[in-house]
């Protein structure tokens, strides 16, 4: 009923007529296509298209508008040409600004989101299967991106890296943007003459993004189903496709507290070869962590482990069609590649592994074998660390757009015997739905082996687990259905399942117009009106938790700046006592509460910009207030600063508790290819101080130097007459004298230089 109050004053009155007749119009287009020129040439990658070649290429001249108003011609032109070598595809981009002087562009390093920032993207479909995909985006400084296309087009994994370049030059009229793609970068279907494309531009200051193909709201750039062609490709020169990249590493540190310098080095490799145009086999040799980013520490105020993504490229090539199931990844991983070489929070070295990804047709493979070796860290002396695991991934194409598939694991982290993973899943998805709209349907189902329980005898029970999801993504309305069913022994050795034993239904309505009147005297780009509804129980049906979000106001300005304010009643059934924080342990029983969050953020386009969130109200036996601050101040393109503090203050009647999480960023972006972070991050929880300073220099786009230091810091209690240390967590005596200090946890520097051969 709130809703319907909100939504009857005339200025939301829905999409205005020439909104629904260009959307109408626009529901199916014919297939626009772009001719590719063959070039022997050299083309120099400056970001100026100067070069002859250029001048004779096929183009596309226009972009549609579909922010802000779908149909609309862009406030700035936009051509694109491609041109192809043997070697490589080329773009390029002339991207026309009535005001240059208002570009957005603040990012130089390598893997930024430029979400918040001029930018254009391009996607490539290179198996022309409306599934599949690579993005490239670059943004006036340079800055360069890329991703896999995951989820059949709805999301991207950033995480993927591939060899390429880009260079992007200013002038009086915007600025214009040059691509260069090594066509053994990726994986394409052999003989097609076509590939499907599309491109997508951003000018942030006025909210506008314009696409060349599938110009409508309710699609996404990624779904590749609605992309264009490029046409007349020529025959690429692949080579032998081998691809060999060896790597050193070197560095020293103190592992411990009080323990000696701890000096290591090591020899790494890692191999591709190409089968064929469509597949590629992949070898590695000690693959390891040591030039990924730390991860960003967060607080958790739930029963339940939190998931942190996968970083390594040997695991991120082909991860796409690992993908399974349609909507399960919260709650239900069957692979989880991040399980393999790390456990517990303790490296487990990774000494060899091999895998093949690729498609064939209209079935797409994975497959991926990996062994580890022993751990010398105390306390995994008595798990057989020295194991081998893997997974197999078929998924076939069916339909237009849909697809069915099959997942197997087998191996276990732990060294635990016999154990394994099988299921299936099937997901139904068309973007013609009622002329133009998407409409997914999934269902899917897994059981896995019994894993030992701690006398090595296998645990009883259910160890299977399935479920469905119909799913409904569009721009003015969004509804999904959800339902899981995890067995109490479903266990994926090497997957991730945070709650087992348990049914989850979700249902989730989000209705979100667009003014075409100023609302209470603000300019409202879009209202979001949300209801996200989830229940858990058990596998008997009696409920265990309960939560409703809701948005009443959720408002996103045509400045870019948002607001919201949420209602979220929640409820939970405590079988166990749970432990919150030091001293303070909720008792078993059933808890109800409401919570209401306020939240506002300042357009990502401002020089400073950020975010500021206050959750308040009940929290099981009492109430909690959390904090949250994220901040960005950009002075230039060569540096950024990042600031982001999270305090949970809780009053329960078991106890009084406070959290504190703070994090501080610099980033020197010198150039594109040369780049150095530094983060710093405590929490009072552990109370220690981690450092983590980063420089990568790519001095070649086949090669890269990382030098990282990490510096910990540990805020140490000791009894003042005895010396003895003092446990966090645990009580003392009120007349004990307490002496505390900051000293050092460990440190580490790593120097890493790798270089890719390709023959």
């Amino acid at each position: 009923m709130v809703i319907v109050a909100l939504l009857t004053p005339a200025p939301i009155a829905a999409q205005s007529a020439a909104q629904s007749a260009a959307q109408s119009a626009a529901s199916a287009p014919a297939t626009p296509s772009l001719r590719v020129a063959s070039s022997k040439g050299t083309i120099r990658l400056d970001g100026r298209l100067d070069e002859p070649e250029w001048a004779r290429a096929d183009s596309i001249a226009a972009l549609t508008e579909i922010e802000p108003t779908v149909g609309a011609t862009p406030a700035g032109r936009t051509v694109i040409r491609v041109i192809a070598t043997e070697n490589d595809i080329i773009f390029g981009i002339r991207a026309d600004d009535p005001r240059p002087t208002g570009i957005v562009s603040f990012a130089r390093e390598r893997d930024a989101s430029l979400t918040n920032e001029d930018h254009l993207k391009i996607v490539l479909d290179t198996y022309l299967d409306g599934r599949s995909g690579y993005v490239f985006a670059v943004n006036p400084n340079g800055a360069r991106y890329d991703a896999l296309v995951t989820d059949q087009g709805a999301t991207e994994n950033a995480s993927w890296d591939a060899v390429w370049d880009a260079a992007t030059a200013r002038s009086a009229n915007g600025w214009s943007a040059e691509i260069r793609i090594p066509v053994r970068s990726l994986l394409f279907r052999p003989g097609l003459r076509e590939w499907g494309f599309n491109v997508q531009r951003r000018v942030q200051r006025l909210q506008e993004t314009a696409r060349w193909a599938g110009a409508l709201r309710d699609y996404k750039v990624t779904q590749t189903y609605r992309a264009g062609r490029l046409t007349a490709l020529p025959d690429f020169a692949l080579g032998i496709g081998l691809s060999v990249r060896p790597a050193m590493t070197a560095g020293a540190g103190i592992p411990q507290a009080h323990t000696e310098l701890r000096r290591d080095q090591a020899a790494i490799l890692d191999v591709t070869q190409r089968l064929g145009a469509n597949a590629l086999g992949s070898l590695t040799v000690n693959t390891d962590f040591a030039e990924t980013e730390v991860d960003t520490r967060r607080t958790n105020l739930t029963r339940f482990p939190l998931v942190f993504p996968e970083k390594r490229s040997f695991f991120l090539e082909g991860a796409d069609i690992f993908d399974f199931g349609l909507g399960i990844a919260s709650d239900v991983r069957p692979f989880f590649s991040r399980r393999i070489g790390l456990l517990n929070g303790q490296e487990i070295p990774i000494r060899a592994g091999a895998k093949i990804n690729g498609r064939q047709g209209r079935t797409n493979v994975g497959a991926l074998v990996v062994h580890t070796g022993r751990a010398d860290a105390p306390g995994f002396q008595a798990l057989a660390t020295d194991n081998t695991m893997g997974v197999l991934r078929l998924r076939q194409n069916v339909l237009r757009e849909s697809s069915v598939g099959l997942i197997g694991t087998f191996g276990d982290p732990t060294g635990a015997p016999r154990q394994w993973l099988a299921g299936t899943d099937a997901t139904f998805q068309t973007s013609r739905f009622l002329g133009h709209r998407n409409l997914l349907a999934g269902v899917w189902q897994l059981a896995t082996s019994h894993r030992p329980d701690a006398l090595g005898k296998p645990v009883v029970g259910r160890a299977n687990a399935f479920g469905a999801k119909v799913d409904f993504p569009n721009d003015l309305v969004d509804v999904a259905a959800t339902y899981k069913w995890l067995g109490d022994a479903f266990a994926p050795a090497v997957g991730f399942v945070p709650r087992p034993a348990v049914q989850i239904a979700t249902l989730n309505v989000n209705y979100s117009p667009r003014p075409q009147r100023p609302v209470a005297g603000l300019h409202v780009r879009q209202m979001v009106f949300e209801s996200q509804n989830t229940l858990v129980a058990d596998l008997a049906g009696h409920w265990e938790s309960y939560r409703i979000f809701t948005a009443p106001v959720n408002w996103r300005l045509e400045s870019g700046d948002r607001f919201e304010l949420n209602v979220v009643p929640t409820g939970e059934r405590l079988r166990t006592p749970f432990k919150i924080a030091d001293g303070v342990t909720i008792p078993t029983g059933t808890y109800h509460w409401k919570r209401y969050r306020a939240e506002a953020g300042l357009a990502a386009k401002r020089r400073f910009s950020g975010q500021a969130t206050w959750w308040f109200g009940d929290f099981y036996s009492g109430s909690l207030n959390e904090f949250v601050l994220t901040a960005s101040w950009k002075p230039s393109s060569l540096i950024i600063v990042e600031v982001n503090g999270t305090r949970n203050e809780g009053a329960l009647r078991e106890g009084r508790f406070t959290q504190n999480l703070f994090g501080s960023r610099l980033r020197v972006n010198v150039s594109p290819n040369l780049q150095f972070n530094s983060y710093v991050q405590y929490d009072n929880s552990s109370d220690a101080i981690g450092a983590n300073t980063r420089l990568r220099w790519t001095f070649s786009p086949l090669g890269d130097l990382f030098i990282v230091y990490n510096h910990n810091l540990q805020h140490d209690r000791f009894d003042a007459v005895s010396g003895e240390p003092v446990l966090r967590g645990i009580a003392t005596d009120p007349t004990q004298r307490i002496d505390s200090r900051w000293g050092l946890a460990s440190n580490q520097l790593l120097v890493k230089v790798q270089y890719a051969f390709r023959y």
